[in-house]
């Protein structure tokens, strides 16, 4: 699998090299969560008063659904098919991904996708503004002319994914190097492995209803039309039994990253891997089988509320085993603080917090005064941007000496992640607050008892912006001029023993820390 040494663009267009293509991937995500962070910023500038102060409400509205996607299938999934891309063939011992010409198309479908979404905005009739989660009627029946663009753009986007995990799987089962079994692979390459499953099994799904929404808009089919015998409801069960595995398919990645980082930063090997390793496997089951808790208040029979309800509180036992794990791995460990273990341990301590908030929107009797509150806002965040966002970052400092041969500013890091994780929880936590008390989502103004708690909120959002440019200067700065980290030296000890270092910090190899005696 010979990869020419092309030039300029023509690299780039039609590199076959996994390694390219997980840089493209990586690069692609951030532009897109920079895009889902200014949509963001907007909203939580119109929140920061009561009242309407810069926007008119239908566009507050566009802005709340094309922050949703894009942050959901624009940055987040494709940043960790881009580490999937960088790390899974050289931690399995692979040449390259199995397919690596499809490898090519499932990226570049991707910017095309995101071009068509992100140009609704500019079209007559405006962005989509029926939420992320595009909710029958609202998307079909009384939704804008460009809801077109949206559908299509959605199809590419599932494309592009069921193609990446034939790839990953394909490569997982086929490529590993010998003596490198199922039971030995890294935690990354196992959650990875399992997201993919996850992934094909659902994108049919999401693909099924945007297809049926595409006929109630243009065919004068009645899925989702009551007038017409559908039922609405019947768009919240298959969009949500895509949408609840969807969850996972973001956060088991990020469980695979902090599995390297954490023992790694502890100097000890990861407490309980088969553990960990049919933990993922169980909470990827689970995740199919739970999708109605989205549904509390459409009015399903008791027992129905009743087994959704107890199946959630059962997906926290998987979870709470793993961060058992976490912090047993920690436990006596030879801990330093170096950037990607800061962002670990957020990860554990903000990941925690919103399974909690999780468990609690699973009691069906209490969901009432939740459901639709920005308490949901709240929980969601916590596991979105403390998990799978931190769990990205955290990635980035960690294996970037290894992808670019050079040391990213420690100090600066560091700096970075106080700033982040400070201006995080100023956002999001007040956001309880709001949700108990009776505030409301998705809505542009909101009442005079709610506006301090907001105000605060939307400070916090914009420390939390800044902080991800910050991010960005750190990444190009080490890209463009950071410290060499030098070739592994090997010399003789003084009884003759061989010593290996890297330097610095020996964390951007791929060597499981040796077995504590």
């Amino acid at each position: 699998m010979a990869h020419g040494p092309a030039k300029g663009i023509g690299r780039w267009l039609f590199t076959t090299n996994h390694k390219d293509i997980g840089t493209l991937y990586l690069w692609f995500s951030f532009a897109m969560f920079l895009l889902g962070g200014f949509f963001a910023m907007v909203i939580r500038a119109e929140l920061f008063q009561p009242g309407m102060q810069i926007i008119k409400p239908e566009f507050f509205n566009q802005m709340t659904t094309m922050h949703g996607l894009v942050m959901v299938f624009g940055a987040i999934m494709p940043a960790f098919v881009g580490l999937a891309n960088w790390l899974i063939p050289m931690m399995i011992g692979a040449p390259d991904m199995a397919l690596p010409r499809m490898n090519n198309l499932s990226f570049w479908i991707l910017p095309f996708a995101f071009t068509l979404l992100a140009s609704t905005l500019f079209m007559e009739g405006g962005a989509p503004n029926f939420g992320w989660t595009f909710y029958a009627p609202l998307s079909t029946t009384y939704a804008p002319s460009t809801v077109n663009y949206f559908i299509f753009g959605v199809h590419i986007m599932g494309a592009s994914s069921i193609m990446g995990s034939i790839n990953i799987i394909a490569t997982v089962l086929n490529m590993r190097a010998p003596g490198m079994t199922l039971m030995k692979m890294p935690m990354f390459v196992w959650t990875w492995l399992i997201t993919a499953f996850l992934l094909i099994a659902v994108m049919p799904v999401l693909a099924g209803a945007v297809t049926m929404m595409l006929m109630d808009v243009n065919f004068g089919t009645s899925f989702f039309d009551a007038a017409g015998g559908g039922d609405p409801v019947l768009f919240q069960h298959v969009f949500w039994f895509f949408g609840h595995p969807e969850v996972y398919i973001i956060i088991l990645p990020a469980f695979g990253v902090i599995s390297h980082i954490i023992p790694t930063f502890s100097r000890k090997p990861l407490f309980g891997y088969s553990s960990m390793v049919y933990a993922t496997a169980s909470i990827a089951f689970l995740s199919f089988i739970v999708w109605a808790h989205h549904m509390f208040m459409v009015g399903m029979p008791i027992g129905g509320e009743l087994y959704f309800m107890y199946a959630t509180m059962l997906i926290a036992v998987p979870t709470a085993a793993k961060v058992f794990n976490w912090v047993t791995t920690m436990f006596r460990g030879s801990i330093s603080y170096e950037t990607p273990m800061l962002f670990a341990i957020a990860f554990v301590v903000l990941f925690t917090i919103g399974g909690f908030t999780g468990l609690m929107l699973a009691i069906a009797p209490s969901d009432v005064q939740y459901h639709d509150s920005y308490f949901v806002v709240a929980h969601f965040h916590y596991v979105m941007v403390a998990g799978a966002v931190f769990s990205g970052t955290a990635a980035v400092y960690y294996w970037l000496p290894k992808w670019c041969g050079r040391m990213y500013s420690e100090t600066m890091g560091k700096v970075q992640f106080w700033i982040s994780f400070i201006g995080f929880n100023i956002t999001f936590f007040p956001q309880h607050f709001l949700g108990l008390a009776g505030m409301p989502r998705r809505y542009a103004d909101y009442a005079l008892q709610f506006s301090d708690w907001n105000m605060i909120s939307s400070i916090g959002a914009f420390i939390y912006g800044a902080s991800q440019l910050l991010f960005m200067f750190n990444v190009i700065r080490t890209i463009r001029s950071g410290t060499p980290v030098s070739e592994p030296k090997t010399w003789e000890g003084a009884e003759g023993l061989e010593w290996t270092v890297a330097t610095p910090a020996p964390y951007h190899t791929f060597a499981t820390p040796p077995e504590v005696k």
